[in-house]
């Protein structure tokens, strides 16, 4: 299933969207109509943290309202509504995984940039935004902005010191994400954290895929095209750290929780790495396919 949050005359609401992607059905009022108080919390982390619980009430609405036809009655187009990012306000930073793919890693410096061991930095609560909507250029701060697609995990379990074997049980799902980067800030400051959390720089949606859809997340294409132009093009497969090794390594004396959020990295092709550099620029369109998950496009604007 395909879960997303969004706004309607009635406020915040979360909603499964159909397989085509053309209409959703608010949970709420959809269990409403079953005969019951809706089960079904307004807000993303905390359905997420109701677990399995929360998945087999939205599965069982769904099919009820499959079962007595009434698809047309309560399913309302996506157009008519407006998207937020899944998880409009993480609780806590989002975790990013940096040169996970080797390639990225050589086109950023050389074979010597590869690392050994994962490396994590954070974007900020407040650079996200959701499909469809703005990316700022923050012309005043940066030249150099620049784009990163990337597949993105939702921590569905709270969980400490995590088995790798068991890391894909503490997944509630997956979604496409957009590391917005101001690389003339990270040069400057000698760190991440700026460069990475300027307003609008972390788009992500439009929807998080539940985990039960997707097979093996290591093996997933990735694909980033700007004004149409595909720049990156590559496979999950391709991950140095898979996903499993991801969750492992962060949890080892921290604590994940239910609605955390982690960056996997992103593939080769980044505008930093053309020759010369292609940074983003006001009018730009991004638009970033996961297999299996779905389309997250977004504009640049001053």
């Amino acid at each position: 299933m395909k879960f997303v949050t969004f706004k309607n005359g009635s406020g915040q609401s979360i909603g499964v969207v159909n397989a085509e992607g053309s209409h959703l059905l608010p949970l709420a009022d959809a269990y409403e109509n079953m005969g019951g108080k809706s089960a079904f919390p307004s807000d993303m982390i905390e359905a997420i943290t109701q677990g399995e619980i929360f998945y087999q009430e939205a599965e069982k609405t769904v099919q009820w309202v499959s079962e007595n036809n009434l698809d047309s009655e309560i399913y309302i187009p996506l157009e008519s509504v407006e998207l937020l990012a899944p998880i409009p306000r993480p609780s806590k930073n989002i975790f990013c995984v940096g040169k996970n793919y080797a390639e990225h890693a050589i086109e950023m410096g050389s074979k010597d940039d590869i690392p050994e061991h994962i490396m994590v930095f954070t974007k900020a609560p407040t650079t996200v935004i959701a499909h469809d909507q703005t990316i700022l250029t923050h012309s005043e701060v940066t030249e150099q902005l620049d784009y990163e697609g990337e597949l993105a995990v939702i921590i569905g379990r709270k969980g400490k010191a995590i088995k790798r074997e068991e890391a894909l049980d503490y997944v509630f799902g997956y979604t496409v994400l957009n590391d917005v980067t101001a690389r003339d800030l990270q040069a400057k400051h000698k760190q991440f954290f700026i460069g990475k959390s300027l307003d609008t720089t972390c788009p992500m949606g439009p929807w998080i895929v539940h985990k039960s859809a997707i097979e093996n997340p290591n093996k997933l294409d990735i694909k980033t095209a700007v004004n149409g132009e595909v720049r990156q093009d590559s496979n999950t497969e391709n991950f140095i750290f898979p996903i499993e090794e991801i969750i492992a390594v962060l949890s080892q004396g921290m604590t994940l929780e239910p609605g955390d959020i982690i960056a996997t990295g992103t593939p080769a092709g980044v505008g930093k790495g053309f020759k010369p550099p292609r940074f983003l620029k006001a009018g730009d369109t991004i638009e970033i396919t996961v297999e299996g998950i779905g389309k997250l496009r977004n504009k640049v604007e001053s």
